[in-house]
């Protein structure tokens, strides 16, 4: 019976388990903890990834090896920080964000950590800063694309996303259950609607693998097959 109610209810994440949570399985370096304490402070500070899920997309960048990384939607630079420790010594991580502001403090932090000689700050839309990397010749050559970036883009990021991945590659979209409210009929918001559009999008491409997480504010995660694309 406890099982059967599991699988239907699904277990209830409250503040005390997600505490234990971080305290028994997350390990933040010291600029991760800075980086996190400053942005707390902020107007903004929801759009900053908790740790849990910055040590996730560190551990499927390991999983799948990853040399090269691009991140689209940087904010104040914390999720880069675990994006870029899972790289090896010659790896590469290209961020991208719009917005100067983020920018510049994000890289102040990188700086801090001395991460700035393993990230490459791109200013501009996401979409712009995708198709100068396929034009500068990145394409099939990504091993890990994050995007958590203006979600009604999110189909336009796909179709770059894929044509910069390489077989074998990874990508990963953020906020796709945005507050649960993807599930509720009377939002027809246009970020709303964009999130169910990719997650259809990916679900029916007959060159890719999907699956959404139910992780923080869910995932996205999107595989590129090697060789054939599945039946």
């Amino acid at each position: 019976m406890h099982n059967a109610k599991f699988e239907q209810d699904g277990l209830h994440l409250t503040q005390g388990l997600l505490e234990y949570v971080r305290k028994a399985s997350v390990e933040e370096t010291a600029i991760q903890q800075e980086i996190r304490a400053f942005t707390a402070n902020l107007p903004e500070a929801i759009m900053m990834i908790p740790p849990e899920q910055g040590q996730l997309l560190s551990l499927l960048a390991r999983v799948i090896g990853a040399e090269r990384i691009v991140e689209v939607g940087v904010f104040t630079g914390y999720s880069a920080t675990w994006l870029v420790e899972s790289l090896p010594a010659n790896g590469r991580l290209i961020a991208c964000d719009l917005e100067p502001e983020w920018m510049d403090i994000a890289q102040e932090f990188w700086r801090k950590a001395g991460l700035n000689d393993r990230i490459e700050a791109r200013l501009g839309p996401g979409s712009e800063s995708l198709k100068a990397l396929l034009s500068e010749g990145w394409r099939e050559t990504v091993d890990m694309l994050f995007i958590d970036a203006d979600k009604t883009s999110y189909s336009i990021y796909y179709e770059l996303g894929m044509q910069l991945l390489r077989p074998g590659g990874l990508l990963v979209f953020d906020n796709v259950l945005w507050s649960g409210e993807v599930a509720n009929p009377a939002n027809n918001e246009e970020s709303t609607v964009a999130l169910r559009e990719v997650v259809r999008l990916a679900s029916a491409d007959p060159a890719s693998h999907a699956a959404v997480v139910t992780h923080a504010d869910g995932l996205l995660l999107v595989l590129k097959p090697r060789g054939e694309a599945r039946i």
